[in-house]
């Protein structure tokens, strides 16, 4: 009994030191987020985790370990502080202390006992088990469309922001264009003498 205590004890530390990530892009990799997160500790481990309920979700979360909880707390402190974007995802990464209910390998907790029973339709908890049933199937339709709605409005900001780039793009050719060679003839025909530097 006493080696499942100390197993559970250390799954319990490794939850302090882990940082749940959300809103990360389909292509961000491990390396990625070493390098992102490799200034403020020593990233240990990283964990992708399923979406099941959308699998057409294009965001990705992850659990990453990190060396010790003091390292995870600075992460979490510079995520809640400041806006963090990564791999080109329009939405910032927000970042949460990781739960033991996140971890698919965690060990059972010492002392728990899970009953399990076939319910009744005459069981005044089968009601409630419907009620609860229903719920389930209300949030997952309104997570859907709220995520839909995140969507279009991150293609919208996308758009914006390439917009942006494009013409910022255009008038750094027309001011390099003008110095490329505009600049001198124009100085040699008045006289003017330009440094190069």
């Amino acid at each position: 009994m006493g080696s499942d205590a100390d197993e559970y004890a250390k799954f319990e530390e490794k939850v302090k030191r882990t940082v749940y990530l959300d809103n990360l892009s389909p292509v961000v990799s491990d390396s990625v987020i070493k390098a992102a997160f490799g200034q403020y500790g020593d990233v240990k481990n990283i964990h992708f985790i399923p979406n099941y309920t959308e699998p057409h979700c294009n965001s990705k979360c992850a659990l990453v370990e990190l060396e010790s909880s003091k390292q995870a707390k600075a992460i979490l402190d510079m995520l809640s502080a400041y806006p963090f974007m990564m791999a080109g995802m329009p939405r910032p990464v927000r970042g949460l202390p990781a739960e033991p209910q996140m971890f698919e390998d965690r060990p059972p907790k010492p002392g728990r006992i899970i009953q399990v029973r076939w319910l009744d339709p005459k069981d005044p908890d089968f009601e409630v088990a419907q009620e609860l049933k229903k719920l389930a199937k209300k949030h997952v339709a309104e997570q859907s469309f709220l995520h839909k709605k995140r969507l279009e409005e991150e293609e919208k900001l996308s758009k914006q922001q390439d917009e942006a780039l494009k013409s910022h793009y255009q008038k750094y050719d027309m001011i390099d264009s003008v110095f490329d060679g505009t600049s001198q003839r124009l100085a040699k025909r008045y006289g003017v003498h330009m440094a190069d530097d």
